[in-house]
Formats: C-alpha cells, structure tokens, sequence
C-alpha cells in the first residue's frame, strides 16, 4: 500500500483521490508517522465483519431443530409439575 506524506498529499490529491476510488488506499503520513487510511467509501474495510449469510450452503439445520434433545431435557429436569 502507497504512503504519501502530507504536502505530496496535498499537491496530488485528485490523482490520489482517482486511485483510491478504484481500489487502491493509500496511507497519508506526517513525518513519517502513518496518519490516515484513504479508501474508497463502497470498499468495506479490512475489519468489517461479514455477519447474515456468511455460511449459506455450508450447513443444514434440521428440520427437529427445536425438538432435538427434548427428551433428554426432560429427564434432567423433571417435568415440573
């Protein structure tokens, strides 16, 4: 990943701006010490966490799935009446 630093930012940042747009961040420095992360906005970052779905075709739930181990249950904890 390119780092820039600040002033070079500023001097290129349409050119810049242009290549984060189509995928490739940059780092913006200051001194040497990395500042910021430029992506483009419908780029979903590294940290981002896909959640519904992430598992689709790679498991079957059963149909019994609410039912499953009721009996066991049962005998563990009474009936409660």
């Amino acid at each position: 990943m390119e780092t820039v630093n600040i002033h070079e930012a500023k001097t290129h940042l349409s050119r810049l701006v242009e290549k984060a747009a189509r995928g490739e961040p940059f780092i913006i420095a200051k001194a040497g010490k990395p500042m910021v992360k430029v992506v483009a906005l419908d780029q979903p970052s590294e940290t981002d966490k896909q959640r519904l779905g992430f598992m689709t075709g790679q498991i079957v739930v059963p149909d019994d799935f609410d039912r499953m181990g009721s009996d066991e249950i049962e005998n563990l904890f009474g009936t409660g009446g």
